[in-house]
């Protein structure tokens, strides 16, 4: 365990030392949850290091990055690949099946929605690839949906200080409410989305 907290120490002062492009590779490639990352980034805002618009702003880039690489993922090379490789990038097989049938049942809407719930917001990528889901929609949609995460995480950083690596006790409060509220949001997209097609049957 202390050679983990080492090494996760050392990718946060490479994070400070690159700054923005910190922010922004951290959460391209995630080793380290993009909570964490966030967080961090704010407590270097607290710091005076790095401003809090340019943190948000790296961030929102930085994670719109790497669910493109993860769409490109499931868009070229298909549950083949995925199945293969995704062990290593911590992505399970039942997670894919499981944000593959979201994607189905709901459609492009749960790309939205699927950025607050754990583990799917960044599985959710693959199916919208495997889908060739239109990608200027997919990435606005991605964007929507991450620049309130890290408005929220980079905030919560700035605020806790020294203290940013409390921020998973922190955050619960307001995480929980986030996702209640995406739920309500795909309930409304769904009931629009069946109303709809009801009108085209009619």
């Amino acid at each position: 365990m202390e050679s983990i907290s080492n090494i996760i120490h050392g990718l946060l002062l490479w994070i400070e030392s690159l700054g923005y492009f910190g922010i922004l590779i951290g959460l391209l490639i995630e080793v380290i949850p993009s909570e964490v990352v966030l967080a961090y980034g704010g407590y270097l805002v607290s710091e005076g290091n790095i401003s809090y618009t340019g943190a948000v702003v790296f961030g929102v880039i930085g994670a719109v990055g790497q669910n493109w690489i993860l769409y490109a993922l499931g868009r070229y090379g298909g549950r083949p690949l995925v199945n293969k490789y995704g062990k290593y990038i911590k992505i399970k097989e039942k997670h894919v099946d499981i944000a593959e049938s979201w994607f189905q049942k709901y459609g492009a809407g749960i790309v939205f929605t699927a950025r607050f719930v754990p583990v799917m917001r960044q599985v959710i990528s693959i199916p919208a690839g495997m889908a060739r889901m239109n990608f200027g929609l997919f990435t606005l949609l991605t964007a929507l949906a991450s620049i309130p995460w890290s408005l929220l995480f980079v905030y919560l950083g700035k605020t806790l200080g020294s203290n940013w690596s409390n921020i998973e006790a922190e955050a619960g409060q307001y995480v929980q409410p986030a996702i209640l509220i995406a739920i309500a949001l795909l309930i409304v997209y769904v009931l629009y989305k069946f109303l709809k097609s009801r009108g085209k049957t009619v």
